[in-house]
C-alpha cells in the first residue's frame, strides 16, 4: 500500500535553500487574499457564496469527510480553522517534515524539501551500514507539501494538501560503467495525487478517524469522467470546465498550488487569481542539491505576473490568462499555463 512506502526524513533546516528551476516556481511568500473594497487574510475571509450544490463524491466519518474531483481530493472538517491549525502543524512534524511556511493569518503551511526514505533499497549493505552512513544513501528525489485552509460559510474548514516533487538528474554522457558528468540538475516531476491522498488519509487519522475508516473513505468516490479541456476562444487559449463556479474555483486553486505558481492575491467575487510565473529556460543547468546547501547558484529568470480568471455560466466555466494589466494573453506562456491547469484538472 502507499502508506507502507512513505517514510519521510527532512533534509534539515538548510533544505529549504534548495533553489528550483522548474517552469513554474514559487517566488514570494507574501500571499494575500482580497475582495473588492477590503483586503483580508485567508484566516479571516468568509466566503460570501452559497454552499456548493454540485454533487460530489463524498464520504464522512463523524465531522470529517473527503471529497474528490478527478485526481484531486480534499477534506471537509466541521470545525473552525483556528481549532485545526495546531493539530495539522503537529501532523507534519510527526511525519518527518520541517515547516518553512507556517502562517495562520494566510491559512497556509508549507513543508521543506524532504526525502522519502522508504524508497531506498533495503539490501544487505544498506541494512548493515545504513544507520552509520545514512548520508551516503539518497533516492535522488525530494518532495514538499503545501496545506491550505479555506473557511466555509457553515463554520467548517476545507483542507487541501498539494504535492510538488523534484528529481536529481546527472548531466553529461552516461556509459555502462560510469557517469562522466560532473554535475547534476534538479528537475520538476509531476505531482503525485496518490501521495496527496495518503497524507489526507493520515491527517484524517490525526483528526480522530480510525485507520480502517480512513482507508475506506479515501477509496470511496472514485471518479473518472473528464471535465476539462484546452480550447481556443476568440483566438485565445482557455481551459473549459464542465462545472459551475464554486467547484471550478476550488479546483483551479488546488491546481495552482500543485503546479508551483505563487498566488499573490485572489479576488473571488471577480473570479481572479493573481499569480507569478517563471518562463522555462532551455538547457538550463543548475548545481546539485548538496551544492545548493553550501552556496553558489545562478540567477533565476525574472518572474512575470499574470491573472488567472475563472468565469462561469451555469455549469460551464472558462479559465483564461490575462497579463498584469488585465489584457488578454495569447503568448506561449499563456498557452503553457492553460495546458498545465487543464492537465492537473483531469
Amino acid at each position: 500500500m502507499q502508506g507502507e512506502r512513505v517514510d519521510y526524513k527532512s533534509s534539515g533546516a538548510k533544505a529549504s535553500s534548495l533553489d528550483i528551476p522548474p517552469d513554474l516556481t514559487q517566488l514570494s511568500r507574501e500571499t494575500r487574499y482580497v475582495v473588492p473594497g477590503a483586503a483580508v487574510t485567508a484566516s479571516s475571509y468568509q466566503v460570501g457564496q452559497p454552499t456548493q450544490t454540485v454533487p460530489t463524491a463524498a464520504a464522512a466519518v463523524g465531522d470529517v469527510r473527503i471529497e474528490r474531483a478527478g485526481s484531486q481530493r480534499w477534506l471537509v472538517v466541521n470545525r473552525p480553522a483556528d481549532k485545526l491549525w495546531e493539530p495539522v502543524r503537529d501532523f507534519w512534524q510527526e511525519n518527518g517534515f520541517l515547516l518553512t511556511l507556517d502562517q495562520a493569518n494566510l491559512g497556509i503551511m508549507e513543508t521543506d524539501w524532504a526525502e522519502n526514505r522508504a524508497k531506498l533499497p533495503q539490501d544487505f549493505i544498506r541494512n548493515t551500514l545504513g544507520k552509520v552512513l545514512e548520508s551516503l544513501y539518497s533516492t535522488g528525489e525530494r518532495d514538499k507539501f503545501r496545506t491550505r485552509f479555506e473557511r466555509r460559510p457553515d463554520g467548517g474548514t476545507e483542507i487541501y494538501i498539494s504535492h510538488r516533487g523534484m528529481v536529481e538528474v546527472v548531466t553529461g554522457a552516461k556509459s555502462a560503467s560510469a557517469v562522466t558528468g560532473d554535475s547534476t540538475i534538479w528537475e520538476p516531476r509531476p505531482a503525485d495525487p496518490e501521495l496527496e491522498a495518503e497524507f489526507l488519509r493520515r491527517l484524517m487519522v490525526k483528526l480522530g478517524v480510525t485507520q480502517e475508516q480512513s482507508k475506506a473513505l479515501v477509496a470511496a468516490g472514485v471518479t473518472s469522467k473528464q471535465t476539462s479541456r484546452v480550447a481556443v476562444v476568440n483566438k485565445l487559449p482557455v481551459v473549459q470546465i464542465d462545472e459551475g463556479f464554486e467547484r471550478a474555483w476550488r479546483r483551479v486553486g488546488l491546481a495552482l498550488d500543485r503546479t508551483g505558481f505563487t498566488v499573490e492575491d485572489r479576488d473571488r467575487n471577480h473570479g481572479t487569481y493573481f499569480v507569478r510565473y517563471v518562463e522555462p529556460v532551455a538547457n538550463k543547468s543548475e548545481p546539485g542539491f548538496f551544492s545548493k546547501l553550501f552556496g553558489g547558484s545562478s540567477a533565476a529568470p525574472a518572474p512575470l505576473k499574470y491573472r488567472i480568471t475563472v468565469k462561469s455560466q451555469g455549469e460551464s466555466t472558462t479559465v483564461s490568462v490575462l497579463n498584469a494589466q488585465g489584457a488578454a494573453e495569447s503568448s506561449a506562456n499563456a498557452q503553457r499555463i492553460v495546458q498545465v491547469i487543464a492537465d492537473d484538472l483531469k
